[in-house]
């Protein structure tokens, strides 16, 4: 399984803009392993940079002047992504860029040329209801040292983002190797017998559990306004009327 770690870099928060792509970073991992390949590239968007957007990266237009436009990039970069599953955090802002770029080429866009896009800024969400699900605070929760990171930077955010999404799924990538795995040695005695195991145990929540769990989802429910899978929409007919 071969996925892409990815991050952008652009002069402004809109495509729809005017805005564009000047840096993309971009870590391999084969079979859930990084690799060492890694693609990064500067590009000269052929425009100005917004300054709260060089607060937040520090790329200026000068720094940018002599590099490569993206039309000179896009083919190396198609052949590095290609294929692959790419893994971005808050997905629709780099996915909308690229596929911007890619468009004003005549290029087909990501969804054409990759197997799929997971968004872990969705992921950190859905794991953790309530909780701050930027990058530098799931370093933190997942205690990856990101203390290089004064500045965005595409290519360290995207080695710091591969790191953390390994560190999320980790549990997942065990499940899978214990559903995928055929019995083996261990689950037969000395004479080659299976092995006899008691059954599970079931502890059943006492009253208090049960009231203490209620609390935290209620916690959740004020944390997301409501917005919770567990939580079903109330039918139009149904609902209260103004």
């Amino acid at each position: 399984m071969r996925q892409i770690v990815l991050d952008t870099e652009t002069t402004g928060l809109d495509w729809r803009n005017g805005d564009r792509v000047i840096e993309i970073g971009c870590v391999e991992l084969l079979n859930r392993n990084l690799t060492g390949r890694h693609y990064h590239v500067y590009i000269n968007p052929e425009r100005g940079i917004d300054a709260e957007a060089v607060a937040v990266h520090g790329i200026t237009e000068e720094f940018l002047v002599d590099k490569p436009k993206f039309r000179d990039v896009a083919g190396e970069f198609m052949d590095f992504v290609r294929d692959s599953e790419l893994v971005i955090h808050n997905a629709s802002f780099d996915v909308g860029f690229l596929d911007h770029e890619l468009s004003l080429l005549g290029h087909p866009k990501l969804g054409a040329m990759c197997s799929g896009v997971i968004d872990t800024l969705k992921m950190a969400k859905e794991l953790n209801p309530g909780k701050k699900a930027s990058l530098d605070a799931l370093c933190d929760r997942f205690e990856i040292d990101n203390a290089a990171r004064t500045l965005h930077g595409a290519l360290l955010d995207a080695e710091l983002l591969a790191e953390v999404y390994l560190a999320m799924t980790r549990g997942q990538e065990s499940l899978m190797m214990l559903l995928d795995d055929e019995p083996g040695m261990d689950s037969l005695d000395a004479s080659g017998s299976p092995i006899q195991r008691p059954p599970l145990r079931v502890l059943r929540p006492s009253a208090d559990e049960l009231a203490e769990h209620d609390r935290v989802l209620q916690d959740i429910v004020k944390a997301n306004k409501g917005a919770c899978l567990w939580i079903p929409p109330v039918p139009a007919e149904e609902a209260p009327v103004a």
